[in-house]
This record gives C-alpha cells, structure tokens and sequence, in this order.
C-alpha cells in the first residue's frame, strides 16, 4: 500500500492543523475524529510514529496535545538527518555518541587534549592499504594507582581471587598512560572465516600472520605501507595454533583436520605435511633447538617432532587433550593446559627431546573448562621471578609464579573471573613498562571489545577497553616493540592498535 491509516479519538484542533501544516502527512475529517494519514514515502525514521502516537490522558489539553506532537516528530526529524549525516561522512556508532556526549563548552576549554587523554581516544589513524575498513575506536583510561607497599617486593604467596563482568566500565578519572591508544594503524579484512589465532614474528614489530577457521594462514606486514605477503593454503579445517621459527623462516601450524604443516615464508610453500591421528591443537618451536617441534593433540599426547625429518622423537601422555601450551626461555620445561583446566609442567631434554612430567595444578573449579591460553613470561614484579598466565574458556584468568629451581613448581597468585565464553578466547601479557606499575594482562570478550585488567587489584580490575570491532574478539598479541597490539574476531577482521608514546 502507498499509505496507512491511524485513527485516534483524543487529539483534536489546532495541533491536527499544525501538524498537517508542517509535515504534509495528516488529514483532518468533519466527524470529530482526526484522521492521520502517513505516506510512506515521507516517512524517514520509525521515531516519527512513536512521537505522533503518545498517549493521552482525559484530563489533557487538545491543543497542546497537538504541539507536543508536532515538537516531538520534528525532533526525530532532525535526530535522523543528524545520524545520516554522521554515516554518510563515513563515520560509526562509536563516533556519533562520543560527539552527542561531548562537554557543553568543549570547543571553549584551554585543556590541551593529549593523545592519551579519553578525549583524543577516539581517533585513529587511517591505513593506505585499501584492505581497511572505516571503524572506529574508543579507548577508555582510568588513573594508576601505586600498589600497596610491601606486597610487591615480598615472596609469600599474595593471592586473590575477583570477580567481574567484562562490561564494568573502567575508571576514568585521570589517565593510565601506560596503556592508552592513538587509535588503530591498520585493519586486514580480506579473510572470510574467523581468525582464531595471531602472532607477530620472533624478535619483530612489522612480522604478522594468523590463521584462520577455512584452514587459511595469511601472513602480512605492518609497517609504513600495510600489506598481505602471503596467503598459505593447505590446511582444510580450523587453524587452532602455529609458531613463527626463531629467526622466522618458517612457520608450523596444527589444525583440526589432524595435521600439522610447516612453511617456508621466502617461498610461501609447504614444505612438510606431518599426518596425525587425532586433531593437532597447540605447537611451539624449541626456543634453543629449532630442530625440535613440539605438538599437542587431542589424543592426550604432546609428541615431539623431528623438524628436519617429521619423524617422531617422544610422546608423553595426559590425562585429556592438551589445549594450548608455550615453553620457557630456556627451553627446559614445557607448560601445557588441557581440555579438563590443569596445567601441567613437563621438562625436556634440549639435546635429546626426552619428555618427564614434573607437577600438575589442578583448579578448584567444579566446572571443568579447556585452557585457551598458556603464557610464560620470564619476570614479573609481582612475583620477583618468572610467571605464567593461564585463560580458561570460562572466564578465568589464574596467574602464577614458575619455581625453576624445583622444575616448574607453579603457586597461584592471584585470579580473576570474568564472565563465562562461548568461543576459546585467548588472553595475553601486557609490556612491563615500568616497576611502578600493577600485572596487566589484555584479553578479548564476546561483547566485541578488549580489555586491560590490573591482577594486582581486587577492585576497579579493568584499567582500559577499545572499541572498534564488531563481533566477538578472539585473540590478541603483541609486538616485539610493545607499541602495536594485534586483535581478531569471528567475522575475520584483524585490527592493529596503536599504542600512544609515553615519556
């Protein structure tokens, strides 16, 4: 039909005729009873009905009834010429409430806004690469505070456990400079599947590849003029974990259709096809012995590999399939999580690949969820020594100092429970700028944004989030030079941040 017809009995006079008057979309009839008639044609935003059919009380006056109207339509009016205008100008969501929520005297404050500073925060720079996506980015800060004395520098356990929701909002009074964002640097957009997994090469800050769930890998640059290298396709189902060498030659992928492929990168060929019998979930290159490629596996196995040969070196069994897993520098003990939520400890013979379980951390947990994430980091202040981060697709975050005098002894010291995942999101260290700062770790969520969270804080645990993707955000890395930060999500869309300069 070309028009609709709304009967109401309660408006009448002169707000009917001002109405007809101003919008040329309602009709007056003699029977006492307006008759409004709307033409689709004109109808530019569903608000306009909401505005011309608010109800009336008996006791109201008709003709104010009839300018309350008339006011209210127009204002929906001219809110959705605003918003057109906003999207025709290229510009989101995100871009639209910051300015509707800008200060009333905000272009009269002498306040250099810095780039750090949350005003600032939702600007970005835009990429020449013509694989980008126009989206936008909003970056919450909130103020550092100093840790209490003596907890820091002790060596007694400090554990706590939080609970919070990935949607509480940060603080934002004053600034955490540490990790704000400039905006975004670059986005790829070219994959069609979601990417599960990123990393930035070894000892590199432009190196950049992940993979994804149509069994694709796509390693890229991030430098001055960002660009797609290469496309490597073999894989045929999801690509759950890879590893770049140690002088990033060459790439070793797992992935669900139970096989695992290395890479040469100059070339952008597969090299070695390694057939196993069960999905390959996690693999890492040995850290001093590049020969040595280690694999988990849905058949409670990590099998070591001969690079050089594919052929098998030793197996090790679980309890249940190995999930994610990383090494320590040095390259003597292995940390592994499975499908169940232990982490484990394994030690390895650099000269001869010999695998022996050493110590098995068990949670708490009644609800046994796969370990998403497992991170080594050689030093941290909170625990004086090296830790480990582990991510649970629950929501659990567990941190822990690592005993390498007694091979890998793992003693919790502190976590945090965020909300329940649907998706194995995976979570990541935060750069260790300076020692007056707290643990922070960055993870993704479901609600399509990524956070920063403070460990060393019972309360106000996120310090940051950016906005900027519109789907459930998987993985995140950092780079060598801990000033750009990698996140994907399940639509395929990998977004590059760029993290402002601290003095």
């Amino acid at each position: 039909m070309a028009e609709g017809t709304i009967t109401n009995d309660s408006s009448k006079g002169d707000g009917a005729t001002a109405i007809q008057n101003n919008n040329d979309c309602i009709n007056s009839t003699d029977n006492g009873t307006n008759k409004i008639t709307i033409k689709k044609a004109n109808v530019k935003d569903p608000e306009i009905f909401s505005c011309l059919l608010q109800p009336a009380t008996s006791d109201s006056d008709r003709d104010y009834i009839g300018i309350r109207r008339f006011l209210l339509a127009r204002k929906a009016e001219s809110g959705f010429h605003r918003r057109l205008d906003w999207r025709c100008n290229e510009k989101g969501y995100v871009a639209y409430r910051n300015y509707i929520r800008r200060p009333r005297n905000w272009e009269n404050l002498q306040i250099p806004s810095h780039s750090s500073t949350p005003g600032n925060s939702g600007r970005w720079i835009s990429t020449p690469s013509p694989l980008s996506h126009l989206f936008k980015v909003e970056s919450w800060n909130s103020s550092s505070r100093d840790l209490r004395s003596g907890t820091l520098a002790s060596n007694h356990r400090t554990s706590f456990s939080s609970s919070i929701s990935d949607s509480d909002r940060p603080r934002r009074q004053g600034v955490e400079p540490a990790y704000s964002f400039v905006g975004m640097h670059c986005i790829f957009d070219q994959c069609k599947a979601a990417v599960t997994v990123l990393k930035f090469g070894h000892m590199s800050s432009d190196l950049l590849a992940y993979g994804a769930s149509d069994g694709t890998l796509t390693v890229c640059t991030v430098s001055e003029t960002p660009s797609v290298m290469k496309q490597l396709k073999g894989h045929s189902k999801d690509v759950t974990d890879f590893d770049f060498s140690s002088n990033n030659q060459y790439i070793a992928s797992s992935s669900m259709d139970k096989t695992v492929r290395v890479w040469e990168l100059s070339k952008g060929l597969c090299i070695r096809v390694i057939y196993g019998v069960s999905s390959q979930m996690c693999i890492r290159f040995h850290p001093v012995n590049n020969n040595f490629l280690s694999v988990g596996n849905a058949n409670k196995e990590i099998t070591v590999f001969n690079f050089s040969t594919g052929r098998i070196i030793k197996k090790s069994v679980f309890d249940s399939e190995v999930t994610s897993m990383d090494h320590d520098h040095a390259g003597q003990l292995i940390f592994c999580g499975d499908a169940q939520g232990c982490i484990y400890t394994v030690s390895m013979d650099s000269h001869t690949g010999a695998l022996s379980r050493s110590h098995r951390y068990r949670s708490s947990s009644k609800q046994k969820c796969p370990v998403t994430t497992v991170q080594y980091r050689s030093f941290s202040l909170l625990a004086g020594g090296p830790v480990l981060l582990t991510c649970t697709q629950d929501g659990s975050l567990s941190f822990f100092s690592v005993a390498l005098e007694i091979q890998g002894y793992l003693t919790l010291r502190c976590s945090l429970k965020l909300s329940p995942r649907i998706h194995s999101i995976r979570a990541s260290f935060c750069p260790l700028l300076s020692l007056d700062k707290g643990e922070y770790i960055v993870a993704g969520s479901e609600d399509s944004n990524v956070y920063f969270y403070d460990l060393t804080r019972p309360r106000h645990t996120c310090v940051n989030k950016l906005q900027g993707h519109r789907f459930p955000v998987i993985g995140v890395a950092w780079n060598h030079g801990e000033n750009l930060l990698a996140s994907s999500d399940l639509y395929g869309v990998v977004i590059v941040w760029k993290r402002a300069k601290t003095s």
